[in-house]
């Protein structure tokens, strides 16, 4: 891993906070990602589960978190187990935690190797008469890979029939989707990195370059920067492709006139940063695509007032929406027809802009949390409105991220990435 370490008080703390949402004789258990293979012996880079490494920081393959906080051995309350390390594997693919490190990253006192984890859990599973066990319960979560938690799942369910199961993750959405000062300060780390890369490009993009050009200056910057690369694959949209709202091919020449849709987020600490913003090509806005910019920059001005504590999700969404409606009336995009024939269900507005204005934000770029409780102090969402127009092969989109505040506005992590239509035009035209 690149990043500093983490003061492991962050994982004591999201531990106790899970431990007093658990039921009494109930026992706990998170485990590693895979490391996913391709073909051959090529793998993918390994991507911890996001569950284990907010419980322990633990950032390596083959690991297990149990914890069970009524065991008969205090010893036994929260216990680590390690793929264990020699000095051969440290040759072949470099140094794995030592039981020293894994306290020191995490603050589990107990941690085994994982050759003894079917002895060690039979026994306190003789002692638990329920088990939380951790699926993944993400709303948009579409998974037909097998992971290594769903076969420990499959298998579990088998060796112990006669447990009663519940469920992880309502507990680990509460936990994660309220940040604390110390993940705030990593997301902030990522942020500034993301700001790097934008401030890096803007003189750089001219009539001419490649999309995957202007890639390769974002990746350069964020690995120089100590981050693993892209929080998620990137956008580099130029012309109409800024109407394809997931367009990843970044393989065209950006044309004189074009405005170019970046989104783009560095990742640091397994942290994301998710950052969109919109760019002439030639330096310049024209007069029609200023107007669409300014619109978007409006409705997401006025929909950063609305991410405070006791918002719901749901009206947030909807009161985004009227705003919306209101600059696509200024823009002549819609008229007062189009609103009065509109089906509720999908609003005259949705044309323009289909998608949601904000996500939950954090050790996953679409993170965990709950979408039918009310907002509170400490979330960080996304605030990204768009508006995309096919017929003039222009998509406009802005997005920060957003840390919510116990009163007044959210506190926004990309304060410094230039954002205004006239900082960006000087940034470009200044060398």
């Amino acid at each position: 891993m690149k990043y500093d370490r983490i003061d492991k008080q962050l994982y004591c703390s999201n531990r106790a906070k899970f431990v007093a949402q658990m039921n009494e004789k109930a026992l706990a258990v998170f485990n590693s990602n895979d490391i996913f293979p391709i073909s051959a012996d090529s793998t993918m880079p390994f991507q911890q589960h996001r569950d284990i490494l907010a419980l322990t920081g633990v950032d390596q393959e083959e690991s297990i978190l149990v914890l069970f906080p009524s065991a008969s051995n205090p010893a036994h309350r929260e216990v680590l187990f390690l793929k264990e390390t020699n000095e051969t594997i440290a040759v072949w693919e470099g140094e794995k935690l030592t039981k020293e490190a894994a306290f020191a990253t995490s603050g589990i006192k107990t941690v085994y190797w994982l050759q003894q984890f079917p002895t060690i859990f039979k026994q306190l599973m003789a002692e638990a008469s329920s088990v939380y066990i951790n699926t993944n319960e993400h709303l948009r979560a579409s998974t037909e890979v097998e992971t290594r938690e769903d076969r420990f799942i499959k298998k579990l369910k088998i060796d112990y029939p006669a447990h009663n199961y519940l469920k992880s993750a309502p507990i680990m959405h509460k936990i994660r989707s309220i940040k604390d000062a110390i993940e705030i300060d990593l997301m902030q780390r990522a942020c500034k990195i993301t700001e790097a890369g934008v401030r890096r490009i803007l003189p750089f993009i001219k009539p001419g370059v490649w999309e995957y050009e202007i890639e390769a200056e974002f990746a350069h910057e964020f690995l120089r920067n100590r981050s693993k690369g892209f929080a998620y694959t990137p956008i580099i949209a130029s012309g109409k492709n800024a109407c394809v709202l997931h367009y990843i091919e970044n393989n065209q020449q950006c044309k004189d006139g074009d405005v170019i849709l970046l989104d783009v987020g560095a990742e640091y600490a397994n942290y994301s940063s998710d950052l969109t913003r919109c760019i002439p090509v030639n330096g310049k806005f024209t007069p029609r695509q200023k107007e669409v910019y300014n619109a978007v920059l409006n409705v997401k001005k006025e929909a950063e007032k609305l991410l405070v504590p006791g918002t719901m999700m749901a009206e947030y969404h909807k009161e985004v929406g009227k705003l919306m409606e209101a600059q696509l009336l200024n823009l002549k995009l819609i008229d007062q027809t189009d609103i009065k024939n509109q089906n509720p269900e999908w609003p005259a507005y949705k044309k323009y802009f289909m998608h949601g204005t904000s996500h939950f934000l954090g050790l996953d770029t679409h993170d965990v949390g709950l979408w039918h409780e009310p907002i509170q102090a400490g979330m960080v969402f996304t605030c990204e409105p768009g508006i995309y127009i096919p017929e003039e092969g222009l998509g406009i989109r802005l997005e920060d991220d957003l840390v919510v505040q116990a009163s007044g506005q959210p506190f926004n992590l990309m304060k410094d990435i230039p954002l205004e239509a006239e900082e960006i035009e000087e940034l470009m035209n200044t060398h």
